[in-house]
This record gives C-alpha cells, sequence and structure tokens, in this order.
C-alpha cells in the first residue's frame, strides 16, 4: 500500500500567498522525487480544543492559520530514498525557498495506509 506523510503547521495569516508559491515550488520538487500527490490545505473551520486539537498541537497564534497537508508515496521505500534526495535538493534551500512560518512549531510523522479507498 501507498505511504503517507502528514503535517500540521501555524502559518502567519498575513503569509498566506507567500506559503501557496513555496508550497507550489515544493510540491514540484516532492513530486519529480517520486510523490504521487501533494496536497496542501489552508485552515477553515478549525476549532480550539479544550483538551486538544490542532491549533493547540502547533502553538497557533490568534494571527495565523493552521495548515494541513499530506504526500502519498507508493512506498515507505520509495519515500525513505527521496527524503534523503529532497533535503539535498538546492530548490528546497532556505536561501531560494526560505519557510513563511515558524518550522520550529511544524508537526509530521510518516504513516502506512490500512485502508485506502
Amino acid at each position: 500500500m501507498s505511504y503517507v506523510d502528514g503535517i500540521v503547521a501555524a502559518v502567519p495569516t498575513a503569509n498566506r500567498q507567500a506559503f501557496i508559491e513555496h508550497a507550489r515550488k515544493a510540491a514540484a520538487v516532492f513530486k519529480e522525487h517520486g510523490a504521487l500527490k501533494v496536497v496542501e490545505c489552508w485552515g477553515d473551520d478549525v476549532p480550539e480544543g479544550e483538551v486538544t486539537s490542532f491549533p493547540m498541537a502547533v502553538k497557533c497564534q490568534p494571527d495565523e492559520s493552521v495548515v494541513f497537508s499530506w504526500l502519498v508515496w507508493p512506498s515507505r521505500e520509495v519515500r525513505d530514498q527521496a527524503m534523503a534526495r529532497i533535503m539535498e535538493d538546492p530548490r528546497l534551500s532556505p536561501e531560494v525557498n526560505p519557510m513563511p512560518f515558524d518550522g520550529k512549531r511544524l508537526i509530521h510523522g510518516g504513516f502506512a495506509m490500512v485502508i485506502e479507498e
């Protein structure tokens, strides 16, 4: 089955367009290195929780929006090999494509699919 990388981040709302441009450039690199699909979603209905929530997980500030993203890979093996190359790709260097948000509050993880319908 496919493999998925999931990402949640807090992005300054004023940086929405900069984030979209950053994400488009990054998506091209991910797809070139084997990702089947790259999805970037801007929070539209992301409530604060009492115990936990997306905003709490990324310490979202009042002037920020939650972004939820995922990448689909053919397998974990393809993803692992690609990530080594992606991290070295100069098109994703901070000088060329700076992140328009605080990367320290980004959360991510890899997930093995158990159902894909």
